[in-house]
């Protein structure tokens, strides 16, 4: 009889020490939350490269986690945080590309439908432009917190900073970005 299965992300880390093959349930379960976090981050070409990267950095890694630090989810996104840092210039040349980009053509549909899309391809650019004012420590935080469903304590855990320290960046970019796209506003 085989024993039953684990549900638990730290039990299944934990398990895979002995038996590898218990990893790929962790990579099933938390590859396209990545891999999503990885495209906004960077961008449509790189985001399967960066997020194998991640397991591959992972599983090398697999004794090292520790589930009193927390989850295993805040410890992946942790480590494609540190990835996207390394392939920083993409992400700032990618925020520089969309500053310049005009806006394109909405498309056709309902009323509604046509008025987000230019409004938000209108805003694009000038959020764009403000995200590169930030520094990488409070884009990280603030870009953890929008594209994940990371609470405060797992974006503190995946950066490895205290939790009261992600509260702080998390305010003083979100003051920067309003003051930046304010500025920018009648531009």
């Amino acid at each position: 009889m085989s024993a039953p299965p684990i549900v638990d992300d730290a039990e299944l880390v934990a398990a895979s020490r002995d038996d590898p093959e218990r990893f790929t349930s962790v990579y099933d379960r938390h590859f396209a939350a990545i891999r999503r976090y990885v495209a906004a981050r960077l961008g449509p070409e790189p985001p399967d490269d960066v997020a194998a990267e991640t397991f591959l950095t992972a599983f090398r890694r697999r004794a090292d986690y520790d589930p009193v630090r927390g989850e295993v989810r805040a410890w992946l996104f942790g480590i494609a945080t540190r990835l996207v840092g390394e392939h920083r210039r993409v992400e700032e040349r990618r925020y520089r590309t969309l500053a310049r980009v005009a806006p394109g053509r909405p498309e056709e549909g309902p009323e509604e439908r046509v008025a987000d899309a230019v409004d938000a391809q209108l805003a694009q650019p000038r959020l764009a432009a403000a995200l590169r004012t930030l520094s990488r420590k409070e884009r990280d935080a603030l870009l953890l917190a929008a594209f994940t469903d990371l609470t405060r304590d797992d974006i503190a855990v995946a950066l490895g900073i205290p939790v009261g320290t992600v509260g702080s960046r998390l305010n003083r970019a979100r003051g920067r970005l309003r003051a930046a796209l304010s500025t920018t506003k009648g531009k």
